[in-house]
């Protein structure tokens, strides 16, 4: 039974790890926003 708590700890503290990596990631990068073209073939267009 020790051996199942010290797993269930670990699996614990790595997905609260895990959370405060993706927190922090929301938190501090902002996308920046950019015009995107992409140039489409006439034969696709036809169809």
């Amino acid at each position: 039974m020790p051996s199942l708590v010290r797993f269930l700890t670990i699996l614990a503290v790595l997905g609260a790890i895990a959370y405060g990596i993706m927190l922090a990631l929301v938190s501090f990068v902002t996308p920046e926003p950019r015009e995107m073209t992409q140039t489409i073939s006439p034969t696709k267009l036809n169809k």
